[in-house]
């Protein structure tokens, strides 16, 4: 996919930057695999606001994703690649030799017309899904498990994959794109190939509207608030917040660590690189 620029007949079209979304799939998402998606516009069961500045936005279908692979042994064809709302890379249909049909992650090389397969008999190729130990090393692969059996939880954004760098007994040492690597079971599936729509991160939406359409609100800063309203709040004029930067909460808004998980640290070999800020 390609990206796509705009003549500048407008303010907001001089800036705006957009995938090309031409040879997707145009029609509307297959029925079955669609469930309903209510918006909570940031609210809790209380009806009050936890996450800001959400709301509005089109209304959206939620595709059901199968990221367990649950079809083993078994030949699929790629029907079409569609566009998701609800993420940041494409997805496909696949229909089987028995009829049914799945919604999958969509890879980069993937088109209309492929043959996939899932389970360790599975060849290595694009689209296919097999475990951790079937799998070679230096294969792009996306949609790891963590756990066996548990679906798909790493590397599910547009254009990123991990790599498989090793083995260790009975775990495959995994790179991420972070930086980090770490053990994981060698029984745990994953799907070769790199994650469709790599532009994604090009993208220059160009005005507030096609915000709104996203369903994001304005944010209104900390420092044009007043002391009652937010830390960096107050002062004569224009301030600069006179401390650290924190969320409204009063919590450290530089990266402060915030969850401890101590029972899978030992599965980890090397951190990712901290970012300086």
């Amino acid at each position: 996919m390609s990206l796509k620029t705009f003549k500048p007949y407008t303010k907001s079209t001089r800036g705006t930057i957009l995938v090309d979304k031409s040879k997707l799939w145009k029609g509307k998402p297959y029925k079955p695999l669609t469930s309903v998606k209510y918006s909570s516009s940031g609210r809790n069961n209380q009806g009050r606001i936890t996450s800001r500045n959400h709301g509005g936005g089109h209304k959206q279908k939620y595709r059901v994703i199968d990221f367990y692979r649950k079809k083993i042994d078994s030949k699929g064809e790629v029907e079409r690649v569609e566009y998701d709302p609800n993420r940041s890379c494409y997805i496909m249909l696949v229909k089987f030799d028995d009829g049914e049909r799945y919604y999958y992650l969509a890879p980069k090389e993937i088109n209309v017309g492929d043959k996939i397969s899932n389970g360790a008999k599975s060849e290595i190729k694009v689209g296919n899904c097999l475990p951790l130990s079937e799998i070679p090393v230096g294969i792009d692969i996306h949609n790891v498990e963590i756990n066996p059996g548990g679906g798909g939880k790493i590397a599910r954004s547009a254009g990123t994959s991990v790599s498989i760098s090793g083995t260790d007994g009975s775990y495959s040492i995994i790179k991420m794109t972070s930086g980090e690597i770490r053990k994981i079971d060698s029984r745990s599936l994953a799907t070769i190939g790199v994650l469709s729509n790599p532009d994604q991160k090009n993208i220059k939406i160009g005005k507030a509207g096609r915000s709104r359409w996203l369903g994001r609100r304005p944010h209104t800063r900390g420092v044009v608030m007043n002391p009652v309203d937010h830390p960096h709040g107050g002062g004569e004029g224009k301030s600069a917040g006179g401390r650290h930067p924190v969320s409204r909460t009063g919590q450290s808004a530089k990266g402060l660590k915030t969850r401890d998980n101590k029972r899978t640290d030992k599965y980890i070999i090397r951190r990712r690189k901290k970012k300086r800020g």
